[in-house]
């Protein structure tokens, strides 16, 4: 009774964080990790951040469900239709240019809002940033205070270490927001399926780097830490592969193929009617393989209103997918960027002074984190937004503010 009396008084020694006492927030993504890799591959260290935190039966990605555009749906809590990569790769009707991924560090425009790091610092929040994709871009005329420009191959354990080191600062350079990226798990997802040994490896070589982080961050009682992923993975079979090469083919039409849909981009000049003709063109010989995104499915998935969008989008599901070339070794295989379902759905687990205790929530958007990580901050949204924050709201304790007006 005394020792939680001084605890209460003099906050000295005890693991608590006050109310109105200034949080700090590590979001780290790791990229491709499914919302069941936890009991399916075992990571201990996030079943264990689960029981000590919150976790979402699912985060539902934004469509389509691919890299880049979550990444940035999640860093802006914006659309992709709105934060402008509709794609990991894509056509601009209105440029006439294609972007890939990467390609914002060259040139920023290519991305509009505002990312969780800049909204920090034009609230005089300090950020630092250990890959994320187009972290290095230099939107709105900003960069994080603290940042790497992508390389793959950078050591794991030392992007965790350089976290740690960026909270060992002294307070007037510490960073409060902290992202970082790790690609693993994705990678050998795409190689091996969700359901290999090897994908297993990958899970529980990233839950290790977890569980190191999670030891670094034992006496920062101040710190929140956020485990995301930016879509799952579904297994595919290349007896079921879909040989683009062997579709009709029309040079009035530039092709974009992203593995799980088909985008045919309309030249300059070429007529609606010429566009409905092809399409017909494609799905006379659909034979039940592939479907065609029509308006009201497009609304549906909130995938309308930008130039990056394609005149012709044909849409398969797992475990057929589209090729380009013959393939060799190995049958099965995993891709993600299918409509959302349930195996493109993501990690989300949270432990922190601002998450309840041992919470299991209902699956919701990933729109939602950026609200919530702004009200965590004690900062506000300078831009309107798409996500509200309200599939995360049970989540949160008394020691989070309501958010800022």
């Amino acid at each position: 009774m005394i020792k939680r009396a001084l605890c209460r008084l003099l906050l000295l020694f005890c693991p608590v964080v006050a109310q109105g006492a200034t949080q700090s927030v590590v979001l780290i993504s790791l990229d491709g990790f499914r919302w069941d890799y936890i009991e399916k591959h075992h990571a201990t260290n996030l079943a264990d951040m689960a029981v000590k935190g919150v976790r979402a039966e699912r985060m539902l990605p934004v469509y389509p469900s691919k890299t880049f555009p979550n990444h940035l749906s999640l860093i802006t809590g914006l659309l992709p239709v709105h934060h402008g990569i509709v794609d990991n790769k894509f056509c601009h009707k209105q440029r006439q240019e294609c972007y890939k991924m990467g390609d914002g560090g060259k040139d920023s425009t290519w991305i509009q809002g505002i990312p969780l790091w800049n909204l920090a610092e034009m609230h005089g929040v300090k950020s630092a940033v250990y890959f994320w994709p187009e972290s290095d871009a230099r939107i709105n005329g900003m960069t994080p205070s603290y940042y790497y420009h992508y390389a793959k191959q950078a050591d794991y354990s030392d992007r965790v270490q350089q976290i740690l080191d960026w909270l060992a600062l002294p307070v007037a350079q510490r960073p409060r927001f902290i992202a970082g990226y790790f690609s693993l798990v994705d990678t050998i997802g795409h190689e091996f399926g969700p359901s290999a040994a090897q994908t297993r490896d990958a899970v529980q070589q990233v839950d290790k780097l977890i569980g190191l982080l999670r030891a670094g961050l034992a006496d920062k009682p101040e710190v929140n830490l956020l485990v995301v992923a930016d879509h799952g993975m579904a297994e595919i079979h290349a007896d079921k592969a879909i040989d683009v090469r062997t579709l009709p083919y029309d040079d009035d039409f530039k092709l974009v193929n992203s593995g799980t849909r088909l985008m045919y981009y309309a030249k300059p000049g070429v007529s609606a009617g010429q566009v409905q003709r092809f399409r017909q063109e494609l799905l006379d010989v659909a034979n039940g393989r592939y479907q065609w995104l029509n308006n009201q499915r497009l609304s549906a998935l909130s995938y309308q209103g930008h130039a990056g969008v394609a005149d012709i989008i044909l849409e398969t599901q797992a475990p057929a997918f589209f090729v380009e070339k013959d393939l060799q070794g190995q049958q099965v295989m995993g891709a993600h960027g299918y409509i959302p379902n349930q195996d493109m759905g993501a990690v989300f687990v949270a432990q922190g002074p601002a998450f309840k205790k041992g919470l299991r929530i209902p699956a919701f958007s990933n729109l939602d984190v950026y609200p919530i990580v702004a009200r965590i901050l004690g900062i506000r949204p300078l831009a309107p937004i798409d996500g509200d924050g309200q599939g995360l709201e049970e989540a949160l304790t008394g020691l989070v503010a309501q958010t800022p007006h």
